[in-house]
């Protein structure tokens, strides 16, 4: 397929293509990669490879910031209300197609239809969302400290952005990235993952259908170190956003340093979930069992540590175990699962380091920890019991079905343990006691705290990390003024 040619998402006489050949879009254009291929999609329910993924040249990569930059000024002269109906038209276009769409986003990343359907219904809440919010980017006069004077401040777009994004949500997270950019009135170069890339180029499609301008889009496909080194030395490049582990996001914001761009980095975490001796025992198991096995457990925000009091501790265990035993596990386009695979074989084998390192340490494998089946990514949900806090899986991220529970007696403890790591993305509580509540709400080190529930990260509200669980906010106006400079402008 050449450059210029149809959408690899256009429709077939039975509806979208099984899984569409992933094509980069480079100012308004789709086209293979310059330099030949980076690699392969797989399906990780059967290791089936769907398609080779272009790779990108210095070439490629050029175009894509040379027409985010000739698209700059008129769409940031475009008004807020104009660049938000193309969002509300691509949402609609999203809401129309979920179904389809999710069939190819379960074949490249693995999780259940319904995950996938309900990420591509987030993706347009997300653009719907920041279509109306473009409208509020209000700046402000201030009283003028001389007869006659105006002193104002003015929102404006930073520039042409530089996004990077991962496998886990293919959909929903480039689409935060990219809804309130646009509304912002900046353009954008983005590399969705490379195992997982139809996800993201679909948002690429619909919004092109909605009337989006050539080049204010732009994806790229290929290796990741060297699509980011060259995005990132670029004068065009204004403002990066990241999503990723944090080994990934420090050399990224080492990068952003030499240019001095400002960074959104939303990193990894290693979440603890409080269960407090008043918790309500039946919504704690069956919302711990949902919170871990959602997309197999592979959330930056999923909770890791589970931290009991030892009082509940052994029947909640105990109902935690059977609970999970009961999830029905299989392939993610099986209207019946529950749970699918994980995404590529590497998450399978970290799994099965982590149990071993836990056993090694003296935890007790309490249930699961092993392969499920001789094809495909399949891991049973895993619960560890009483793992040295020594023990590298109560110190590195699991980014799986695997749960670590420990047990506490006194407040203090167990918030010191949920705050002992350098990361903080996440926390939660279970408990009835509203002065419970508020203690775990002031004391937890993390960007979001969940009381009873794992909901920590809806459009309307800021979500991002502190410490090591990165810099800066998505969601909420937040996200909105992180594609923003104010500019202060005093009129004598």
């Amino acid at each position: 397929m050449k450059s210029g040619s149809s959408s690899p998402f256009s429709k077939t006489g039975s509806g979208l293509r099984a899984y569409p050949l992933p094509l980069q879009f480079i100012g308004g254009e789709w086209r293979l990669g310059g330099d030949g291929t980076a690699g392969q999609v797989s399906n990780p329910a059967t290791h089936e490879v769907l398609a080779e993924v272009p790779r990108a040249s210095k070439q490629d990569l050029d175009d894509a910031l040379a027409a985010a930059s000739n698209a700059f000024d008129p769409w940031r002269r475009m008004s807020a209300v104009d660049r938000g109906n193309i969002l509300t038209a691509a949402a609609h276009l999203l809401r129309q197609r979920a179904d389809e769409l999710a069939r190819i986003m379960s074949l490249e990343q693995g999780k259940t239809l319904a995950e996938a359907k309900l990420e591509f219904m987030l993706s347009a809440e997300t653009f719907e969302w920041y279509a109306a919010e473009g409208r509020r980017a209000n700046g402000r006069i201030m009283p003028a400290r001389l007869p006659g004077a105006r002193q104002m401040v003015l929102p404006q777009p930073l520039g042409p952005v530089a996004a990077f994004t991962p496998w886990n949500f293919p959909g929903l997270l480039p689409a935060r990235k990219i809804a309130p950019a646009l509304a912002a009135g900046c353009t954008m170069v983005m590399k969705p993952s490379e195992e997982t890339p139809a996800s993201a180029l679909v948002l690429a499609a619909v919004l092109a259908e909605a009337g989006l301008p050539s080049g204010v889009l732009n994806m790229v496909l290929g290796v990741p170190q060297d699509i980011s080194e060259h995005l990132i030395a670029s004068p065009i490049i204004r403002k990066i956003t990241f999503t990723g582990s944090v080994p990934v996001g420090k050399q990224l914001a080492r990068l952003a340093a030499e240019g001095v761009k400002p960074c959104t980095l939303e990193l990894g975490g290693h979440s603890a979930a409080l269960i407090f001796a008043d918790a309500d025992m039946d919504r704690a198991v069956a919302t711990c069992v949902q919170g871990k096995t959602r997309n197999a457990g592979q959330v930056c925000t999923s909770p890791t540590r589970f931290l009991v009091h030892e009082s509940i501790h052994d029947e909640f265990v105990k109902r935690f175990a059977k609970a999970l035993g009961d999830v029905v596990i299989g392939p993610g386009n099986s209207p019946s699962s529950q749970m699918g695979p994980l995404a590529n074989g590497r998450r399978v084998e970290a799994m099965e380091q982590l149990v071993k390192d836990a056993t090694s340490a003296g935890g007790e494998l309490y249930a699961g920890g092993e392969r499920l089946g001789n094809t495909g990514n399949f891991f049973r949900p895993t619960i560890l019991v009483d793992t040295p806090i020594s023990a590298g899986p109560m110190c590195v991220e699991p980014f799986g079905p695997v749960a670590l529970v420990s047990r506490f007696s006194r407040t203090e403890d167990a918030i010191a343990e949920a705050n002992r790591l350098p990361y903080g993305l996440a926390a939660y509580a279970f408990t009835q006691s509203a002065a419970t509540a508020v203690t775990v709400s002031e004391e937890l080190d993390a960007g979001g705290i969940g009381i009873n529930s794992f909901a920590v990260s809806h459009v309307e509200a800021p979500f991002g990390g502190i410490k090591e669980s990165g810099i800066g906010y998505e969601g909420g106006s937040e996200g909105l003024a992180a594609f923003m400079h104010h500019k202060y402008v005093h009129h004598a």
